[in-house]
């Protein structure tokens, strides 16, 4: 299974959910926004939503500052 995470190409043996996504590149526990396709995922369903074949997935953390 092969989708695109933050521009990079990313290959997993099944569909992995977006929690496993955002665990595998490290992001941090709190502050992060993951997008499919353009559509926001709320952090409530990063568990049960599986990413599918090709999908582009956007992984942002909110920094402080301005």
């Amino acid at each position: 299974m092969h989708c695109t995470v933050n521009g990079e190409p990313m290959a997993f043996d099944h569909p992995p959910t977006v929690a496993m996504i955002a665990t595998s590149i490290g992001a941090p526990p709190r502050g992060v926004a993951v997008a499919i396709d353009r559509v926001v995922i709320p952090r409530s369903a990063w568990e049960g939503t599986l990413v599918h074949e090709g999908a582009q997935v956007e992984v942002v953390t909110a920094a402080a500052g301005g």
